[in-house]
Order: structure tokens, then sequence, then C-alpha cells
């Protein structure tokens, strides 16, 4: 829609929204004192909770599932495993099951008030891996957690319990079920001193929201300068122009406006940590340790509920744990790996999201970003002396890889005790998107493909890539593997397209091999469907499938024994089967069908000799591709153009 287009309902739609939240906003904000404050409690409107376990309880509240047997996933990618899946990182993260499933874990050990309470959880990841994405969408589930009570006018917004004297609390304790923790401010205890003459039931008591952008319940710490460090930035520090009208030791002279300070019932960002000098960080191993932090001044210490979050790239962890001085808190460090993604499907999923956020209008041809999330996959992958890496992308994607006629048994689990920490190095997804952007500019047609997003991948490794080794590596990725890779994708999709009625011949000769195969392997005869007569089963029909990926000889005894328990089995657990059921059965189908298609070369490569039947064969397949495969007009000549000078030139 162009700006000043504005359609009435359209119009009028979004003032009901504005006026439904104008509504909403009148909610009566909470105003009482501590005992409002203790009969909300005692009513069970509100559980007081320390900063993990609110964090924790309002991501789980938007729903968690764990992966069983009957995901392919579960079986394929995580080898069994029953990994939970998060609702509220479900549809932004992809492929970082294992990684979230981590922090989940450390949020829930550190609710229940284990050690993970007094730690911090450091993300570590190569850049453009997901992790300030990952933070900001952490935090941004504290701003949708609806407000919190707080003792008015605190600039630490803290738990109005802390008003309960400490010989009271041990009763109130055993009578409420809740442990009280921390101790008031220094400005709110002068405060309840001087303003309400140490009368706590009087002390006003509130309503905060939080939010990012305002620095409530949110601390941001960026990496500073190690000439210019200044840890007020932590802690706040004293306001100057209070201290001639108060003394140095007098609360009022406090502005607490630190990252600790506004962050306290929240959490506490450090972004790039290990870039700030050792000193500055000392006051994150008190706020672990102590549950305190330092108050500017000459002021007692400020107890801090909060949670501790830290991201940085490898090489500065690597730098900072080698400094054997770093011990104390290295010690208060849980570490959690956000690699890159490794499952190109999964990969896909993100190229698919940046692109959502876009404002680009172009069409995207099939296989295009499968195309460029396999080069990126292939480019974090190391070395494997088990397999290629194109097989380990694939094994790594949940796929079955066929060898002579079976599936080749590789465990998962065994290609990635190979290496530590896979998916470290590589290509990042941002040199990806800014291949696509270029792509995309450069696309005169309004569409990229496969072939145009290979061949700006190509130029940007050209370009950007300094490490003439990688640099090798790369474009053999880009101009060997994925191009033949790719060739395999689209010959099978063609044929598929040109083959009238593909699926049912597939499925025909699915179902004949499979009534050929059981007779064979019980010793048994066939119906004739026409005649009723018996028949024996037709080893020539047999061979012609099986030759399709090498099984011959004795090889085709097991094979067809192979099969035939194979799909019974699923029958007898009432599981549906069809021509794909099988790996190894599905490829020499679909190789059967590619090899028994003559005219397709002519019809492809001969566009000025083409008869009409011709013509009509390769209009008809290029409307396929358009209605059944995702293609438009110009991305489907383009494909074809370049199958007809790679596959079929020479036929």
């Amino acid at each position: 829609m162009k700006h000043g287009s504005f359609k009435m309902g359209v119009t009028n739609k979004f003032l009901e929204t504005i006026q439904t939240h104008k509504e909403s906003a009148k909610r009566e904000k909470f105003q009482g004192f501590l005992q409002d404050y203790l009969e909300l409690i005692e009513k069970g409107d509100i559980v007081p909770v320390l900063a993990h376990k609110r964090l924790y309880d309002g991501i789980l509240s938007y729903g968690m599932e764990t992966l069983d047997e009957s995901d392919t996933r579960c079986n394929k990618i995580f080898d069994g495993d029953a990994v939970r899946i998060y609702d509220y990182f479900s549809a932004q993260f992809f492929g970082m099951e294992r990684s979230l499933e981590k922090v989940m874990r450390f949020l829930y050990s550190a609710a229940m008030k284990g050690e993970e309470s007094r730690q911090v959880l450091l993300l570590l990841g190569p850049v453009g891996a997901g992790k300030s994405a990952l933070v900001e969408h952490i935090k941004s589930a504290l701003e949708k957690l609806g407000p919190i009570h707080a003792l008015e006018g605190c600039p630490i917004q803290e738990e109005p319990l802390h008003l309960i004297p400490r010989s009271l609390r041990s009763e109130f304790e055993e009578l409420y079920n809740i442990k009280i923790e921390g101790d008031l401010c220094p400005v709110c205890r002068h405060r309840l001193l001087k303003e309400y003459e140490g009368n706590y039931t009087e002390f006003p008591i509130t309503e905060v929201s939080f939010s990012v952008r305002g620095r409530k319940g949110v601390g941001v710490v960026p990496p500073m300068d190690p000439n210019t460090q200044d840890t007020s930035l932590l802690i706040g520090s004293e306001d100057i122009s209070k201290l001639d009208l108060y003394p140095e030791d007098d609360p009022r002279v406090l502005s607490l406006n630190g990252a600790f300070n506004v962050g306290n019932r929240g959490i506490v960002e450090f972004v790039e940590v290990f870039k700030n000098e050792i000193e500055f960080l000392h006051t994150m191993i008190t706020a672990t340790q102590e549950k305190s932090v330092p108050s500017p001044g000459k002021q007692a210490m400020i107890y801090f509920d909060g949670v501790i979050l830290a991201h940085c790239n490898e090489a500065e962890w690597n730098k900072f744990k080698s400094e054997h001085t770093n011990e104390a808190i290295l010690d208060r460090i849980v570490r959690v790996n956000i690699p890159y993604c490794l499952e190109y499907e999964q990969e896909v999923k993100i190229y698919e999201k940046l692109l959502g956020r876009s404002d680009y209008e172009c069409h995207i041809a099939p296989h295009t970003l499968q195309v460029a999330a396999m080069f990126a996959v292939l480019s974090r992958l190391h070395s494997s002396n088990k397999v290629d890496p194109l097989t380990k992308m694939k094994i790594y994607n949940g796929e079955e890889i066929i060898e002579k006629g079976l599936i080749r048994k590789v465990d998962i689990k065994d290609l990635r005790e190979e290496v530590e920490d896979e998916g470290m190095t590589g290509i990042s997804t941002r040199f990806i998107m800014k291949a696509i952007d270029a792509a995309l500019a450069d696309s005169t047609k309004g569409m990229i493909t496969p072939i145009s997003i290979r061949d700006a991948l190509i130029k940007q490794v050209k370009e950007q890539i300094t490490n003439s080794d990688a640099k090798k590596v790369y474009l053999q990725f880009l101009q060997k593997t994925l191009h033949e890779e790719y060739l395999t994708i689209l010959e099978k999709e063609i044929t598929k397209a040109f083959v009238t009625a593909y699926e049912e011949q597939a499925e025909s000769l699915f179902n004949n091999y499979l009534d050929h195969a059981e007779a064979y392997v019980n010793n048994t005869k066939l119906k004739d469907k026409i005649t009723s007569e018996d028949m024996e089963p037709d080893e020539k029909f047999l061979q012609s499938i099986e030759e399709q990926i090498g099984i011959k000889g004795s090889a085709k005894n097991n094979f067809r024994a192979d099969i035939t328990s194979y799909m019974f089995s699923k029958l007898r657990r009432k599981e549906s089967i069809d021509w794909r059921s099988y790996g190894p059965l599905r490829e020499a189908i679909e190789t059967k069908l590619v090899a028994s298609v003559r005219d397709i070369s002519r019809i492809i490569t001969k566009s000025k000799s083409r008869d009409n039947k011709q013509q009509r064969k390769f209009s008809s397949m290029v409307q396929t591709l358009m209605d059944n495969y995702g293609y438009n007009a110009d991305s489907a000549e383009e494909v074809i153009k370049f199958a007809s000078n790679n596959l079929w030139r020479d036929s």
C-alpha cells in the first residue's frame, strides 16, 4: 500500500485497536502500603519471586514441548534425546534447540536457588550467530511480564518485603512460606527513618514495569575504553551538585543509575564482556558471590537480585581464560555455546525470517535459499574421517544416505564427537544475507535463482575472504560441490515436471516391485491382474529397478528381503507406506524414471527444432514447474537454460 492510500475499513479497525489499548491502560495502578501488599500475597494474587524465577516462569508461560520418537528430528538430529522446545523462542531462533535448552536449564537451576543463582550466564559464539538477538529476545520477555510491586521512589525498584524488620522475618517466612532476601537500599532506609519515622507500614508501595528503552529493570554495560572505564557505569555515582547541601555520607547525594541499580530484579547485560579490564569486572564477582554491589562513596553495600547475562566471541574468551589471574571470574561463569546453525533447512528459516523484515518484493526461485544455506553449513563443518563434507551436511540435516542400495549407517553422535565446538567458525548468516541482498539488487527481472545466488556468493568470497586457504575451500564448495548437487536436484525436478503423472508412475513401480519382491522372497507366485493366471516373479523387472542403485548378483537377495521385511513391519504398525518410504528404493525409482526419459534433452535443448508435439510437452513442463514447484515464468526459463547447458548439452 502506498503512503496516503488509506482504506476506511483499515483505519476504523486501527482506531478500535487504539481505543482498546487506551482502555486497558486505564487499569487502576496499585497504590498501597505493606498491609495491602501482604493481602495480595495472602489471596494468591501475587507470589514474590527472585529475578531468575520470574524470568524462567515468564518464558515457560508461553509453552514448552518435548520432542519424542514420533518426531523425525528427535531421531535423526538429536539422536533420540528428548529435547525440549520452548515456544517463546521457536518462532525466532532456528537450529539452536540445544543451546536454548542449556539457557533454560541455567535459569531453572537459578530459579531453584541452586549454585547458578550466583553465576553469570555467558553466551559464547562467533559473530552473527545470534547471541545479541537472543539476549534482546530474553530482555523483551521481561517487558511482556507485566508490572511488579516496588517501593515508591526507590532507585532500584526493590522488593517491598525488604521493609519487614529482620526481627520479624522468621515469623513472616513461617506464616507465608516465603523467604525474604536482601535489605533496604541506603536511599529507602534514609527515607524510612526521616520521612516515615521508622514506620515501615506507612512506606508507599506502587507498581513498576520493565522497560529496555526506559532502563527500568534492564541494565546494559557496553565495552569500555580501558582508559575511560568508570565504575559509575555499574553502580552509579555521587551527585556533585548535592554535596554542598548534604554531608558526604548522606544517601541523598547518591545517584543510583548504574547498570546494577537499574537492572535490579531484572537483567544486567554485559556486551562483549571481556573487552573490559579485569578490575572493571570485579563488581560482577561481588554481585554474583555476595548478591550485593558497592554503593558510591561511603554508603553500605546494596543488595542485588538480577540475572547477569554476558556475551562475547571465542577469541576474547580464549584470551581471557588463558590468564590465571582471572580464575575468580571464570569460576562464576556458566558458558553456553551459541554456534552457527548446522542444519541447512533450519538455516533457510533464518533467511526467510530476515527477508520477511525487509521491503524487497522479489520472486525467489525454489532451492535458492537452500543453496545459500548449504554453502553456509559446509563452511562451518570440520572435516571428518568417516564421511565427505556434503554427506556430513546431509546427515546433520537428518537425511538418509544411500550407498549401493543400502542406507548408510552413520551415527550422528559419532560425527559430533570427532570434533569439539563445531559450528564456532565458518561463514556467518550476515555474510549470506549480504550476498542475497547483492543478488536482489543486481536482479533485472525481479527475481533471484540458485544460479544468481551462487554467483553472488562466489563474488563475495573472492572480495571479502582474506584467508587464502579458506577462500580456496569455499570456492571449491561453490564451484564444484554445490554446483553438482544443485544439478542433481534440478535434474530430478525438471524430469518430474516433464513426465506426465510422475507420482502415479513412481507409485505404480513401487507397488509392482513390492509384489514381485515379496513373491520372490517367499518363493510364491503372483496372480496376473488381467488373466488371473499364476505367474512367476519377474526377475528382469526387479533387476531393472535394482541396477539403478548398483544392486547386482547375490546382493539382490538381501536387498529384496530387507525391503519386504521393512515395508510389512510398517504395515503391521498400521503406518502408511508409499514409494518414498524406503530410501534406497525411492532413489532407484527416481533414477529409473529419470533414465527412462528419452525425449527430454531434445525438447529442452533444441528450442528451434521442436515440432508441435514437443513444444506442447515443453510448455506443459514449464507450466508444471510454475504450478507445482513455485517457479515463475522467468525463473523457470533461467533454470531450464542452465539445465540444458549443464545436464543435457551433449545428449
